[in-house]
């Protein structure tokens, strides 16, 4: 989940105040591939060991007892205890020889145990690199925290401890604040103390509760703006606070001078409508626009990301959303047109340098090259067939059965090609690797050739012979031959800053509702950046005139009206992620992804 930094009081010393605490050194945490706030990221121990603090731990399914006396951590049946001058004992399992593990220590008021704890329990990382610190989400978060450890030694006999220890603080003021984004309800909840005090966190069904020992302050019961309740409990070993927030999600961080508790709910009101983009909490390298007339603009640092086509498997669609995440990227945009009652493109797919979708081989696309820059204009591409017996072009790409063709398929293990009297040959690493006659399945990522021999009798059909495949791209407009991953959508709304809008050359009928004004999506270039740019209503024309206005060199319409959207992974507001679009879209079948291109980008 995104750490929040709306617009509430504090809201730019907050930002600035998390900025600089740890920040060369962690590295952000993700459960369930959703990014955790900044508060949970991982921090630097002393001796140079990487760790997490405790209170972070139940959230991975660690149950836990937070005592920097008496510290036990318990996962699957597992468990690690801890108390100074005893060292680390297991329970459930035996440390390896020789294993050599660091002392918890404090960080601020916040108790830290090492990362390598949580692998001998067995914890679950689903990523680890310098971007990103990943584990999988836990089956259930432990509520309770574990008793004393039954084998901890009796403490040796000294002068008996004062029966109370002095407070460390009083929670002095309690200050709320609420913003709505849309239909995104953040609410900042901050508990002013009048020095530093450790707290901890019990989350329950409808809310959570602030543990804050040691603590003095007035009972309190307030029914909250956003209609949530907070209840302020003192008690002979300090204070707890309770907040029921219903189905808000919420992130606790702490602030210095004064010393704060800070509690950020971000409640989706209704799910209806979209999330919006939060600028404030975009991935790094990602910069945010906006223009009169309801244009939005998006755009990428080519150092950090690189776009790339990405597709749903054959004949089914996909939120866009969901073509991001299994990218591994932190945004996209709707792709080509499609049928929607097949979920199959209309004009040209590539990816990976292979055509999943033959070209109409009239209308503009855009392609990306294998570092991910991007080219506009108007190929025709071609699959050529070559070997012993010269060169064939091929006719169609896809898996319907045209007896009088030569056809291409690119195998996804699942989609039949061929039929009684065609033959198929199966072509890998530039030979004929099988020769299936009648129907088969190609397997994933082999590329089938399926044709009549009587037509066709110069196709070799035998095991092992010469046969490559290559893409002629026939472009003159651009280096084509580069090309990795395209699509072809159109219109072609500006070239070099200019609107060169042209539906007679496309074939567009400019009286069919794909020219109707509506919402607008397209890929373009601005500023050196790859774009995404959202217009929320308006005709091609208003479109192209307003891209060129904003500065836009280059730029291509995508599918538009209900298929337009333009989404974030990590910028929105509580980890729901944001749209440029204010109407949820239908699903699609491809669309371009922004992934992270650099070791040292941050994976959102």
């Amino acid at each position: 989940m995104t750490r929040q930094r709306g617009k509430t009081g504090t809201g730019a010393l907050v930002l600035l105040a998390l900025l600089g605490v740890g920040a060369a050194q962690a590295r952000p945490v993700a459960v369930g591939g959703k990014v955790q706030a900044a508060a949970v990221e991982t921090r630097t121990l002393p001796g140079g060991s990487e760790a997490l603090a405790v209170w972070t731990l139940p959230r991975l399914g660690v149950a836990v007892r937070n005592d920097p006396q008496d510290l036990r951590l318990s996962y699957g049946g597992r468990e690690l205890r801890y108390a100074p001058g005893v060292g680390w004992r297991a329970a459930g399992f035996t440390l390896p020889g020789g294993t050599a593990l660091a002392a918890p220590g404090s960080l601020g008021p916040s108790l830290y145990v090492p990362l390598a704890a949580l692998r001998l329990l067995g914890v679950p990382i689903t990523a680890d690199s310098p971007a990103l610190l990943g584990f999988a989400a836990p089956a259930s978060m432990p509520q309770e925290t574990l008793p004393p450890s039954p084998d901890l030694p009796p403490p040796a006999e000294t002068v008996p401890a004062p029966p109370t220890l002095p407070p460390l603080a009083n929670l002095d003021t309690v200050r709320v604040g609420r913003s709505l984004y849309r239909t995104v309800e953040v609410q900042r909840v901050v508990l002013e103390l009048s020095g530093v005090a450790p707290h901890s966190v019990v989350r329950g069904a409808d809310g959570l509760t602030v543990v804050l020992p040691r603590v003095t302050a007035t009972p309190s019961q307030t029914e909250l703006p956003s209609g949530d309740l907070l209840r302020i409990e003192p008690g002979e070993d300090g204070v707890r606070v309770h907040l029921r927030t219903g189905r808000g999600t919420s992130e606790l961080f702490t602030l210095e001078s004064p010393y704060r508790v800070v509690i950020d709910t971000t409640t989706h009101l209704d799910p209806r409508v979209p999330p919006p983009v939060n600028p404030e909490a975009l991935p790094q390298g990602v910069t945010y626009r906006t223009r009169a007339g309801g244009l939005h603009l998006l755009s990428f640092d080519p150092a950090r990301f690189q776009p790339r086509v990405v597709t749903a498997p054959l004949g089914t669609a996909q939120d866009v959303a969901a073509l991001v995440t299994a990218a591994g990227g932190v945004a996209g945009v709707n792709g080509g047109y499609f049928d929607p009652a097949s979920s199959l493109p209309v004009d040209l797919v590539a990816v990976g340098g292979l055509l999943t979708a033959g070209s109409l081989e009239k209308r503009a696309a855009v392609g990306f090259t294998a570092q991910g820059t991007p080219l506009f204009g108007y190929p025709r591409p071609r699959y050529v067939v070559s070997g012993d017996f010269g060169s064939l072009t091929v006719n169609a790409v896809g898996a319907k059965v045209r007896p009088t063709l030569l056809t291409a398929f690119l195998g996804d293990g699942a989609t039949r090609v061929g039929a009684e009297g065609l033959s198929t040959l199966w072509t890998e690493e530039g030979r004929v690797s099988r020769v299936v006659s009648g129907a088969a399945v190609p397997p994933r990522g082999v590329l089938a050739l399926t044709f009549d021999p009587a037509r066709f009798p110069a196709l070799p059909r035998t095991l092992g012979a010469r046969l490559s495949v290559s893409v002629n791209w026939q472009a003159t407009d651009a280096p084509w031959e580069r090309v990795q991953d395209a699509l072809a959508a159109g219109p072609l709304l500006v070239r070099e800053g200019r609107v060169v809008l042209d539906p007679q050359r496309e074939a567009f009928d400019t009286g069919a509702s794909i020219w109707r004004a509506t919402r607008q999506v397209a890929f373009g270039v601005l500023e050196g950046q790859p774009t995404v740019a959202y217009l929320e209503h308006g005709t091609p024309e208003a479109f192209a005139a307003a891209l060129a206005g904003a500065g836009v060199r280059d730029a291509v319409r995508l599918d538009s009206g209900s298929s337009a959207t333009a989404y974030v992974k990590g910028g929105g507001y509580g980890g729901l992620g944001g749209y440029l679009n204010t109407v949820w879209s239908r699903p699609v079948p491809n669309a371009i992804v922004f992934v992270p291109k650099v070791t040292g980008a941050r994976n959102y």
